[in-house]
């Protein structure tokens, strides 16, 4: 059985790492890991490879930045000509990147079986691209694979055959579970020393969040009177740097670090310790969860409502000018002890692994 596994950004390297270990398990198949190009260098990619111990790609698609548009078409075609020369029996797609919509539309054309992880997700809005890459890869996939419960009924809500779905859990907590020692390590041994004892982490990428500078000067001033009561943790994405600078609104003296984007393991440390995490991140939302670490999400929706109704997460919504108020309220309240969503143990992959064995 040939498999081939396509990526296109950071996302995705948490999720494939471990289907990747656990597949190759299995007699008598071989894999091919292929990178889109969407998102790599070595600051934003390389690290991730090297910490999860993800071989480097047999093949980079290149397609690089662009349009949604562009980077769509650009890798169905690089991926439609590498197709001519291999054609895989399976093709694993992740999450909701514009490599997953491109792999999903060109292996549908050539009748290449298409497996999704991470199926079932629904934010329920249109306007986010990835919306529209997650509907249209759940409806054109064989196997979907999804990490929650209310994910299969938004499938099955969408007339998706029952057979196609499986109930597998989160692949991102897979990865997580299998570096929280490591991580733990790194924090003790160096990065502790370089961070206050309590802090609030910042993480932001969104367009929604980081485009519009009414909004994004909005989310700092809230961030800067937060800061004066607990040192801020930032590290800083380079669209959203290049965005925030303009503004001038963080001084030297402000009680903010920013810091340049960080590793997998250094990240999840900084999750673990924090007093809470204001993001706009799915995945970072997935991870304070199994933490339980209080998450308060500046979006105005989430795909994934688990982290709320089960996890620690808090939905901001539209207008965050209160964002700074509603944090001190909640941070001062007595605790509910949130509770980590069912599957969610470590051993996602290995469901994955024992259903493509059969398929």
């Amino acid at each position: 059985m040939k498999i081939l596994h396509l990526v296109g950004a950071r996302p995705n390297f948490m999720k494939v790492s471990p289907v990747m270990t656990e597949l190759a398990k299995v007699q008598n198949v071989s894999q091919k890991l292929v990178h889109s190009g969407q998102h790599y260098s070595d600051a934003m990619s390389k690290i991730f490879f090297d910490e999860l111990k993800i071989p480097d790609p047999d093949i980079n698609l290149d397609v690089g930045s662009g349009t949604h548009t562009y980077q769509t078409a650009t890798t169905m075609l690089r991926l439609d000509q590498l197709f001519d020369q291999y054609t895989p029996d399976i093709v694993m797609l992740y999450g909701d990147v514009n490599a997953t919509i491109s792999g999903a539309l060109v292996c549908s054309k050539r009748n290449i079986p298409i497996c999704h992880v991470e199926a079932g997700l629904r934010s329920f809005d249109r306007t986010m691209p990835e919306e529209t890459n997650r509907i249209v890869t759940d409806h054109l996939s064989d196997l979907l694979f999804t990490p929650s419960e209310d994910a299969n009924i938004n499938l099955q809500n969408e007339n998706i055959d029952s057979d196609r779905i499986h109930f597998v859990g989160n692949i991102m907590i897979d990865t997580l579970v299998a570096n929280l020692e490591k991580s733990e390590t790194l924090w003790n041994t160096k990065t502790r020393q370089h961070f206050p004892k309590n802090y609030g982490l910042v993480t932001l990428h969104r367009p929604s969040n980081v485009d519009k500078e009414e909004i994004l000067a909005t989310l700092m001033e809230e961030i800067i009177k937060l800061s004066s009561t607990i040192p801020i943790i930032f590290p800083v994405h380079p669209r959203t740097k290049s965005a925030i600078d303009p503004l001038n609104l963080i001084n030297h003296d402000e009680n903010i670090k920013i810091i340049d984007p960080v590793g997998y393991l250094e990240f999840l440390a900084l999750e673990n310790h924090a007093s809470f995490v204001i993001t706009d991140s799915g995945g970072v939302q997935e991870e304070t969860t199994f933490l339980k670490t209080p998450c308060f999400t500046v979006r105005a929706n989430t795909e994934r409502p688990i982290t709320i109704t089960s996890g620690s997460n808090t939905l901001v919504g539209n207008d965050s000018q209160n964002l700074s108020e509603l944090i001190e309220t909640s941070m001062s309240h007595e605790k509910t002890n949130p509770s980590v969503p069912p599957l969610w143990d470590g051993h996602t992959a290995k469901r994955i692994a024992n259903i493509i064995k059969v398929f």
